[in-house]
């Protein structure tokens, strides 16, 4: 298998972690689930930068973020399938 470009750790997590350097928009993503090395694919909609999240399918504005299987923000705002998550959609719900 190619090297991935983008790590989940469980099928349940919905934004996944890139891991490649140079992301850019329309790039089609290897993304691998460590739970149990299983692969899918996905367009990327914007560059990306390493270490940043992306969606992993459609997610409307007030769903969870789940990332290693653990919530981590609120979405506020739509973001489609392969599109960043960053501050600009996703905030911390401590606060």
């Amino acid at each position: 298998m190619p090297a991935p470009h983008l790590l989940a750790h469980e099928h349940a997590d919905n934004v996944g972690v890139v891991v490649v350097e140079g992301l850019t928009a329309g790039t089609r993503m290897l993304g691998v689930v460590t739970a149990d090395n299983s692969s899918f694919e996905l367009e990327a909609r914007a560059d990306v930068p390493i270490g940043h999240k992306v969606a992993l399918k459609d997610i409307k504005s007030g769903d969870t973020a789940v990332k290693y299987g653990e919530d981590i923000g609120r979405f506020v705002a739509d973001v489609a399938a392969g599109e960043h998550v960053h501050v600009h959609n996703l905030k911390t719900k401590r606060w």
